[in-house]
């Protein structure tokens, strides 16, 4: 309470003094905050990557329905609904639940996903050399995530599911981790599913190298947990993926993302979170490599630059704020 005070305090000093006239918050806890700012000071709100937080919080096991934290920002995120100007979803299906939930959605309504830097993450950055030597990975069939586990992401599951890509494909099978995680949470996490520690590669790099290591994979996992709200927010790390070319490992109804990557045999969908699931997914990811090679690259980067794209921000922006 005493953080948001302090921060609307400099806000409002600074809004005043460089005649702001519209405020821009990024998701719903910024938007609250972005909230009083425009009630206060009567500017205009514009809600961007507008989607639900405060019953994710409750799916992913972290608030109670009942409790304080729910129920303040789910109120905020209704108030938000009702008095901004425009809203950005990150989903078009966020718009039905807005209107179920907040009962009010502002008139001015656009949609953009969570875009990529088409330059930075590209396949050429594939397969480095001197990297994949290094982290001994050559002729390896590298599974790569970028992230964390637990919260909104599977944990448990996730090395279920390298435990049986490991079945699968024997000593050619490995794992990279571009995660914050510790060495010692790892092992926990490869004993807990009889997974041989040895065939998982830990980095935590800065963002700016993320493309280079993420490049070492042959295909990627986004191990979301498939609940309610997920499929109204677009996560970041299927862009960054699709843009290297990489093949993602899903589960269903995560974002527009598992019905696109279904649509265009751009990876494996998930059917539920199961052995069998994990090897029927794990099959097809086998399949693509095999069959496609340097073709499924170029035609999942496609993806991105179809639904990623930097240029669908800035052409909405463009819209927003023209001048009259």
């Amino acid at each position: 309470f005493f953080l948001w005070l302090k921060i609307s305090t400099i806000l409002i000093r600074i809004i005043i003094l460089n005649k702001i006239s519209t405020i821009h918050s990024w998701c719903t806890p910024a938007g609250a905050i972005g909230y009083f700012l425009a009630v206060t000071l009567r500017r205009k709100l514009i809600l961007d990557s507008f989607e639900p937080h405060a019953e994710l919080m409750v799916e992913n096991g972290t608030w109670s329905r009942n409790g304080a934290a729910f129920k303040l920002l789910f109120w905020l995120e209704r108030k938000q609904s009702e008095r901004a100007n425009v809203a950005i979803l990150v989903t078009e299906g966020m718009r039905g639940y807005a209107l179920k939930k907040y009962m009010k959605l502002p008139s001015k309504i656009f949609v953009k996903p969570a875009c990529v830097d088409l330059e930075k993450f590209k396949p050429a950055m594939r397969k480095d050399p001197f990297l994949l030597k290094e982290l001994q990975l050559t002729d390896k069939v590298v599974c790569v995530y970028a992230g964390k586990f637990g919260g909104i992401y599977l944990m448990s599951e996730v090395f279920d599911f390298f435990k049986a890509a490991h079945q699968h494909w024997g000593s050619k099978f490995a794992v990279l981790l571009l995660t914050s995680h510790t060495v010692d949470d790892i092992k926990k996490y490869c004993q807990q599913s009889s997974l041989d520690f040895s065939v998982v590669s830990i980095r935590f790099v800065p963002h700016n190298e993320v493309p280079v290591y993420m490049g070492l994979g042959d295909f990627a996992i986004n191990p979301m947990k498939p609940i309610p709200t997920r499929r109204f927010s677009a996560p970041i790390k299927d862009g960054e993926y699709w843009a290297i070319g990489l093949p993602v490992v899903i589960p269903k109804d995560i974002s527009d993302d598992s019905e696109i990557i279904e649509k265009y045999n751009a990876g494996a969908v998930l059917d539920d979170l199961s052995l069998p699931s994990y090897q029927k997914a794990i099959k097809k990811i086998d399949l693509l490599l095999a069959e496609h090679g340097e073709q499924l690259s170029d035609r999942i980067r496609s993806l991105a630059v179809r639904y990623r794209n930097f240029s669908i921000a800035e052409d909405i922006y463009k819209k927003i704020y023209q001048r009259d």
